[in-house]
């Protein structure tokens, strides 16, 4: 009887009111299916992937007027947020960083991440900003730039870093991965890769890590194959197929190759629990470097896919 009321209580509650301990979160940008996947896990204790500890109090809907998978959606999400979670839907982000103790910028489109995280450093608030950072290398680390000078921690990754993909094949002894995934490209972010493929190529840092030197990349009409160098004389690849693909892993050690399956888990729920432990902790569990180095690594990819296929310098 008392878990049910547990539940009945933190399902009721209104506007603005967490329970004993919670953390209240605003959400930046409704435009993306992940604010309903994640408010869903913090805020329905019904739900069978219930993540305790935080709630999506507020939030403010953003959208960018010339990308059909941000103005189709933005509405729709923030009325779903509104109604079915008790989400205060707000007029800016001030507003909202007044009435939160940290931030999920969840904008689909990375090209105004840069300006929003902007007003959140200022408001001094902690963040999980989602795939991509931003939508230039120079974006990413002018973001970093600002929340290392105010001290904001924050951290950003892809959900396929939590995958079962990932947990069951890492292996200290690597010495070489490949990874694969979907690659669709959206026209307006000049770092192709970084509006789809950046799962795969998340994918390929977690299991590698950070040190690469040298990015080559080779595209075709279906798929792009990127290569990259580590300074240990690793190599680690990435294939990003168009229009879509399943995701998938090899690891090669000493002695024998590790491969994924199709039946790995790659849902939400992991990333879920690590954006709660941040929001309490306030240290990033992937850290900054590494996420500005996987940017290098896809403007690097950018670059020489420009220059024909030609090996270039991580920047």
């Amino acid at each position: 009887m008392r878990r049910i009321v547990t539940l009945l209580f933190a399902v009721c509650l209104p506007v603005g009111v967490v329970a004993a301990g919670e953390i209240r979160l605003g959400i930046v940008g409704t435009d993306t299916s992940h604010v309903i996947a994640f408010t869903r896990m913090l805020n329905d204790p019904s739900s069978p992937d219930y993540v305790p500890g935080a709630r999506v109090i507020a939030a403010y809907k953003g959208g960018s007027p010339d990308l059909p998978a941000s103005w189709q959606r933005v509405d729709k999400y923030a009325e779903e947020l509104r109604t079915k979670f008790n989400v205060e839907i707000v007029p800016d982000i001030p507003t909202l960083c007044a009435k939160v103790d940290g931030v999920l910028l969840e904008s689909v489109d990375g090209r105004p991440h840069l300006a929003q995280a902007r007003q959140i450093i200022a408001a001094r608030k902690p963040m999980f900003i989602d795939k991509p950072l931003a939508a230039t290398l120079e974006d990413a680390r002018e973001i970093a730039r600002l929340a290392r000078e105010a001290g904001v921690p924050w951290w950003s990754s892809s959900s396929l870093r939590y995958s079962e993909i990932v947990t069951a094949l890492k292996t200290p002894d690597a010495t070489g991965v490949m990874t694969w995934g979907p690659g669709p490209f959206e026209e307006h972010h000049y770092l192709e890769l970084a509006w789809y493929a950046i799962h795969p190529i998340e994918m390929l840092y977690a299991l590698m890590g950070t040190g690469c030197e040298e990015v080559t990349r080779i595209s075709g009409a279906h798929a792009d194959i990127i290569v990259g160098r580590w300074k240990d004389g690793r190599i680690g690849a990435v294939k990003a197929v168009r229009p879509y693909s399943d995701y998938g892993a090899l690891v090669f050690g000493p002695k024998k190759t590790l491969r994924s399956t199709p039946e790995m888990k790659t849902g939400y729920r992991p990333l879920v629990v690590e954006i709660v432990k941040f929001f309490q902790t306030r240290v990033p569990p992937v850290p900054n470097e590494e996420t500005l180095e996987l940017f290098a690594f896809m403007d690097a990819a950018q670059r020489s896919k420009e220059a024909g296929g030609r090996p270039m310098k991580l920047r």
